[in-house]
């Protein structure tokens, strides 16, 4: 059974709290759209409710995916439901503080101007890190997955392992900027602790929508690429199996998993060149010479791996 075989006959099986949170983002995410026409006050330079529409998809996809990578597990499926049910949770109520420091036209995230910002940014870590360890034990859980075709056998773990790394990459925003450490030095208040832009305040100039800064590095780069290989890479096995139909080569599901692990390799080694060129203050649209050949060698690798493994098989029945 392939990936996409196997989302249509499991559907009615998937994990109910975490679909219905994924449906409730989606229209969250309507509503937030709503708000940006309707509110157009900003916030260090972006819309106030840009951040809660972001939050709100990103919710969904993630919740989504979840919601059916836990009907894959032939055991352990009621401890995975426990903490599915918790990541639900735990995630409202971080939205929740969102949403409320949004419509007070306050910062949510490394917010320390007052008591109750301050509170409330501390409040969201614990349960950003309750969310991470949640994560963890479900990412652990996924190596027992039980999938016959082994392109999605792969493809499960390799992206819940990699959406992990994207998490933890998030922590890198928490740590004093150069600038907040000279301030305090100098004897000012610690009204900001963290930041997703290197080499300049947060604030700047960015992508419509995605907010990244297009004149340094910005942190929520890696963390966004990070997290979202877990739609990512079952995707590349569900484009596999429906391109199969119409090239004889990738109806064997050997070949279709060794190109998913050549993908999974190549979207690690993506995770690694964003952080690296975000850690470096560099804007993702402005990349370096040695950014690009490092992107140039990194996509050359995965395409000469993919057709070494497309062409094996016309190899050996020559």
């Amino acid at each position: 059974m392939t990936i996409l075989a196997d989302l249509r006959s499991r559907t009615n099986g998937w994990h109910r709290p975490s679909t219905l949170a994924a449906a409730a983002y989606g229209v969250l995410a309507v509503l937030c759209v709503a708000a940006l026409l309707l509110d157009q006050r900003t916030l260090a330079g972006a819309p106030i409710w840009a951040k809660p529409f972001k939050f709100a998809v990103s919710a969904a996809l993630y919740f989504g995916t979840w919601s059916w990578l836990v009907s894959l597990l032939p055991r352990f499926r009621r401890t995975a439901s426990v903490l599915t049910s918790a990541l639900v949770l735990l995630f409202a109520a971080e939205y929740v503080l969102l949403v409320f420091q949004a419509a007070r036209g306050r910062a949510s995230h490394f917010n320390g101007a007052t008591p109750q910002d301050a509170a409330i940014f501390r409040i969201m870590g614990v349960m950003i890190a309750g969310l991470w360890v949640a994560t963890l034990a479900l990412t652990v859980l996924m190596l027992f997955t039980k999938v016959p075709d082994r392109a999605s056998f792969w493809a499960v773990r390799a992206g819940a392992v990699l959406s992990l790394a994207g998490m933890s990459l998030g922590a890198l925003m928490t740590n004093p900027t150069a600038q907040q450490l000279a301030h305090w030095q100098t004897g000012g208040r610690r009204d900001v602790v963290g930041g997703h832009t290197v080499g300049l305040a947060d604030g700047g100039p960015g992508l419509p929508i995605l907010g990244w800064s297009t004149v340094a590095g910005d942190l929520r780069i890696p963390h966004f690429v990070g997290m979202h290989a877990l739609q990512a890479l079952p995707l590349l096995a569900i484009a596999l199996a429906a391109l199969a139909a119409r090239f004889p080569g990738l109806r064997d599901d050997v070949v279709r998993a060794r190109l998913v692990l050549i993908g999974a390799a190549g979207y690690a080694g993506l995770i690694a060149l964003v952080t690296w060129q975000a850690l470096r203050a560099q804007s993702i649209v402005h990349p370096d010479a040695t950014t690009l050949w490092a992107f140039a060698l990194l996509a050359g690798a995965v395409g000469l791996g993919a057709l070494a493994v497309v062409r094996a098989p016309e190899r050996v029945a020559a």
